[in-house]
């Protein structure tokens, strides 16, 4: 399984991942994967729909909230992130090219 870093107890952030980390994701006790990646940034870069499928066969839930590299993430973004973390279960694990992406945005969907 990639490395990856924990920014609360509940929710950790991680480089892209390929379909063969998803059994070691749910094993380590994931209950939701997130993609902050938009498709087809990189040659070969998994589809977050290939992902999804690969989650949801192994009993993971799985959401898809892209975020362009190199731009904050929208206001739709980081409320599709509040929802997402208020109604999907975790722990979550989620993932984008370097895990950046991810962090800003639970970043921001988590300030008070």
């Amino acid at each position: 399984m990639v490395a990856y870093r924990a920014l609360s107890d509940s929710f950790v952030v991680a480089p892209q991942i390929t379909v063969q980390d998803i059994p070691a994701i749910r094993d380590a006790g994931f209950k939701t994967i997130i993609c902050t990646r938009p498709d087809h940034e990189d040659p070969g870069q998994p589809t977050a729909q290939t992902v999804a499928e690969a989650a949801q066969a192994a009993g993971l839930s799985f959401i898809a909230i892209p975020v362009v590299g190199g731009q904050a993430p929208s206001s739709d973004a980081v409320i599709e992130m509040q929802e997402a973390l208020n109604t999907l279960p975790g722990p979550i694990f989620s993932y984008c090219r370097s895990g950046n992406r991810a962090g800003q945005l639970w970043t921001l969907a988590t300030q008070g």
